[in-house]
């Protein structure tokens, strides 16, 4: 697995884990005001957060824009059919497992490295019916039944860049595929100015999905800086007034755009297909700094 290494961060604080994976350095650092809580970072850059005393505590602000989507597909404590292409810590597997019980899950992680690292510093309950997959998300999303799953979230980076190939119409359709009628689908969408590969993602979602919805922070939106977008889809109309008031009460207050305001926004952009796709732009150094 490469090279292991644990680095003190005070006499009674816990330790930070730091362990070479198929993707870089990763590094489980704890959090000094949650016990039990650990924030994963990938080469410097933050990937997830989890609380094992509360997995329902959602700390990054893209994460908890995808967990208000998760709450709007099913109501708290009844079960779901979920699948997870990125696995990170497991953090929004966790989230679903704690907020409804039996649910069943499928995460896909290319990073088999990443998923030992995982299940053991930051184990799963044994009682949650979630089952990890190392593979790539295309080849997971692939083994999965037509119209199985209730939710599909995507959060997929390598070297903080969305691969090529799952930015692409043929990608969204194989999503469409798994989800039940009323499923709904969600991605954290990176992106800075001019956002151009942020409205070509819309654009190539709305050639999937008649139903669409982004979140984001309104500088975001306005091309000052850069940051994450959640884009949703579905075939079934979306709750857009719930989704806008969670969106405007959370913590990381953001806007949800939908409708001919968010055709507006993508200003011609062209779905991507398999043959032109590239990946998501490089984050700036001054992100993680």
């Amino acid at each position: 697995m490469g090279r292991s290494r644990k680095a003190r961060r005070g006499q009674a604080a816990a330790e930070a884990v730091v362990e070479e994976v198929d993707g870089g350095l990763a590094e489980l650092v704890p959090d000094r005001d949650r016990a039990r809580a650990w924030t994963l970072l990938l080469d410097g850059a933050p990937q997830s957060h989890v609380d094992l005393d509360d997995p329902a505590y959602l700390s990054f602000e893209y994460q908890r824009r995808l967990g208000h989507v998760i709450d709007l597909v099913a109501p708290p404590g009844r079960p779901v059919h979920a699948v997870h292409l990125g696995g990170g810590a497991f953090t929004l597997a966790r989230y679903v497992a704690a907020t409804r019980p039996r649910s069943t899950q499928q995460v896909v992680e290319r990073d088999a490295a990443l998923v030992q690292l995982v299940r053991r510093e930051l184990p799963l309950d044994p009682n949650a019916r979630i089952r990890v997959r190392a593979a790539d998300a295309r080849e997971g999303l692939a083994k999965v039944p037509d119209g199985w799953a209730d939710l599909v979230l995507t959060d997929v980076f390598s070297g903080a860049r969305t691969p090529a190939h799952l930015t692409s119409a043929e990608f969204l359709t194989g999503i469409r595929r798994v989800l039940k009628p009323g499923g709904a689908y969600a991605a954290n969408v990176a992106d800075g100015p001019p956002l151009a590969h942020l409205r070509g993602q819309i654009a190539t979602a709305a050639a999937v999905f008649p139903e669409l919805a982004l979140i984001a922070d309104p500088a975001v939106l306005r091309g000052k800086r850069f940051g994450n977008a959640v884009l949703v889809g579905s075939a079934a109309p979306l709750p857009i007034a719930e989704l806008t008031r969670r969106s405007a009460s959370d913590p990381h207050t953001a806007r949800v755009e939908h409708g001919k305001a968010l055709t507006d926004f993508t200003g011609g952009a062209v779905p991507v297909t398999d043959a032109a796709a590239v990946a998501s732009p490089a984050p700036p150094p001054s992100v993680f700094r």
